[in-house]
């Protein structure tokens, strides 16, 4: 069992304890931030004297083949270290002699984990942030071929007004916008570098941290070495974007599974992303969509579970917060994951615009605009309000559209409606006269859609 403790205790460590306290089985994915960080730290101990400049080099050399050997697989991270630090410096060890040892010269595991663990976390929040990106060109993509698209608007999941396609989509493009903007926030307020704040009252040694701090593309060190080694907030606010990124995928994967059932038709999901009944023949399930819907509450899961975790944990470093790593690891996974299945998914679905623009006029999606008619035409709202709800059930009671109605039986109930009437209710008249910025009407859909152009281009 390689550690890195040891001259303070009589005994061997019992197996059982060992493998309870490891982290290697999962903090191995930190070996390019260990190494990474490891670099730094030495360029900078050989910049105030504190190494020889053949020392750095010599360490530098040895970190490079370790790195070098790892990836080429003749080096095996293996379950006999008790953690990626332990097996980085064992190794630099058995290369280089003497000099190795020197490595850990003013740090501790608990600023090293921490720096570990920030440079993955950024590094991952730029991953996450490039598969937002290609989602949000691919939302951009349809809403570009829909400006007019008819189709229902919803509230309480009841038929409302008319909008378009276009519109629909343009909703989550400003979500997963947002998203964006989430991961840029945290990214920035995270990018504060702990190596140098030792155990949790920094080092007697004169360390340049400013130096680290750049060398590693910091925005500086940080200012109070017990909070260095013991803030996991940049991992509180990660999950708590992801949670968000996934209950977005997860509404609109909802609405997907809708719009494929029978009863909407308003989609079919491509082949690649659904798949039959074991039983059933006839069947084409929204699998994809309903594990995209499910995985959420996994994600949410790994923000309940830090967030319990950190409550009670007095300042500085305790062993609790190595539990941060794997259900970090697991939600951002789980993340990347489904943005790539759900943006491969909506790129391949075909959208039946004939059903979606139907069920807008059966739906009596216009009949506000059938009220605002007769406001135009002196008629007070609430009575042209109660008017149209009568006409409305007039038609539910025929089995037909407000655009089926016949002109007669408008004007039994109000003179002031004419022939006009028709194509005040049409959906294309519906959805063109709604032109205030950020409403579906054409021009001022294609207004926004050139606003994302322009922010995918610039961001």
């Amino acid at each position: 069992m390689a550690q890195l403790w040891g001259g303070r205790f009589t005994k061997e460590t019992d197996k059982l304890v060992y493998n309870f306290n490891a982290s290697i089985s999962f903090d191995r994915k930190f070996y390019k931030q260990d190494i990474m960080g490891s670099r730094a730290h030495v360029k900078m101990l050989a910049k105030q004297g504190i190494l020889t400049g053949k020392e750095r080099d010599q360490i530098l050399e040895g970190l490079d083949g370790i790195l070098r050997d790892v990836e080429n697989g003749t080096l095996e991270i293996t379950s006999e270290y008790e953690d990626i630090h332990s097996f980085v410096e064992a190794n630099l060890i058995d290369r280089i002699g003497d000099p190795g040892k020197k490595l850990h010269t003013g740090r501790s595991r608990n600023d090293q984990v921490a720096l570990d663990m920030k440079l993955y976390v950024r590094d991952e929040i730029d991953e996450i942030d490039g598969e937002l990106k290609t989602l949000l060109q691919e939302l951009l993509s349809l809403m570009e071929k829909n400006v007019d698209t008819y189709m229902p608007g919803f509230t309480h999941l009841q038929k409302a007004q008319p909008v378009t396609l276009a519109h629909h989509i343009g909703a989550y493009f400003e979500m997963f916008r947002r998203d964006r903007g989430r991961m840029a926030d945290i990214r920035k307020r995270m990018n504060l570098c702990p190596l140098g704040a030792g155990a949790l009252a920094g080092t007697t040694y004169p360390l340049d941290r400013e130096y680290t701090a750049e060398l590693l593309g910091f925005d500086g060190p940080t200012r109070n070495s017990m909070d260095s080694v013991s803030d996991r907030d940049y991992v509180i606010e990660l999950l708590s974007a992801l949670s968000t990124v996934m209950m977005h995928l997860s509404r609109f994967s909802e609405e997907i599974i809708l719009w494929n059932s029978n009863e909407y038709g308003f989609v079919e999901i491509d082949d690649a992303y659904s798949t039959g009944s074991s039983i059933m023949p006839q069947k084409k399930n929204p699998d994809i969509a309903e594990l995209l819907r499910g995985k959420t509450g996994r994600v949410y899961g790994a923000l309940m579970s830090i967030l319990t975790t950190m409550k009670g944990i007095p300042l500085a470093y305790n062993k609790d917060m190595q539990e941060d790593k794997e259900l970090t690891f697991d939600a951002i996974d789980t993340v990347k994951g489904c943005l790539r299945l759900f943006a491969g998914m909506i790129s391949t679905m075909e959208f039946h615009k004939d059903v979606m623009e139907a069920s807008a006029k059966n739906g009596f999606t216009n009949a506000t605009d059938a009220a605002d008619y007769l406001v135009n035409h002196g008629v007070p709202f609430r009575d042209a309000h109660g008017i149209v709800g009568r006409l409305v059930l007039l038609c539910i009671e025929k089995g037909i559209s407000l655009d089926e109605l016949p002109l007669e039986e408008y004007q039994k109930l109000s003179p002031a409606f004419e022939e006009d009437i028709y194509e005040a209710v049409s959906m294309k008249t519906c959805v063109e006269k709604r032109e205030t910025y950020g409403a579906p009407g054409p021009q001022a859909m294609k207004k926004v859609i050139e606003e994302n152009r322009e922010y995918l281009e610039q961001n």
